[in-house]
């Protein structure tokens, strides 16, 4: 498994864990999450709230649109808010005041609208991307947030749409994840 640095990546994180409390939650397996963590996160694993991977993950049964041989992973914040309040962090974390951030939408679609933004994918092709310098659109979006009076990341996030939409009825394949939606409610 090859692993990119994004551009920026360091500010980004310093900018982040200055502002949040984060966490790091990759559908991938957990050695190549701790690859990642090893290669471009290098010292930062015990400011995470918490590092999760493929096994906490929920496999839908389903495989992705893209390639009919790859599951199709969830990454569900009820599960996340579950564990935060049964460990040692407390049960502050709720869908009020939690952000999951995936370059996926899918990765949110059973999440509670509003919770999640979905910045465009890294291509290390791109000699120019800055996308995660916090001078720039996601940093300030975030800094908004960090700042926005209510403390409440569904209104935020509502009033200030970023990145691809929410997978939702609009959708070209709802009907295909209509029927995710539908088999992880039963």
């Amino acid at each position: 498994m090859e692993v990119y640095k994004r551009p920026f990546l360091d500010e980004f994180m310093k900018f982040c864990l200055e502002r949040f409390e984060v966490g790091l939650w990759s559908s991938a397996q957990e050695q190549n999450v701790d690859l990642v963590l090893d290669c471009a996160f290098k010292g930062l694993k015990n400011r995470f709230l918490f590092v999760w991977d493929q096994k906490q993950s929920t496999d839908t049964g389903f495989k992705t649109l893209e390639n009919k041989r790859k599951p199709l992973f969830l990454k569900e914040l009820s599960k996340l808010h579950s564990y935060l309040a049964n460990s040692s962090k407390g049960a502050r974390f709720s869908e009020s005041n939690t952000l999951l951030i995936d370059k996926d939408p899918v990765k949110s679609l059973c999440n509670p609208a509003h919770t999640g933004i979905f910045p465009d994918t890294y291509d290390p092709s791109n000699n120019n991307d800055n996308a995660l310098d916090p001078k720039e659109e996601l940093g300030k979006y975030l800094e908004g947030l960090a700042n926005a009076e209510d403390d409440d990341v569904p209104t935020y996030v509502k009033a200030n749409p970023f990145g691809q939409p929410a997978i939702g009825p609009d959708h070209p394949d709802w009907d295909f994840y209509s029927r995710v939606r539908r088999r992880l409610k039963n």
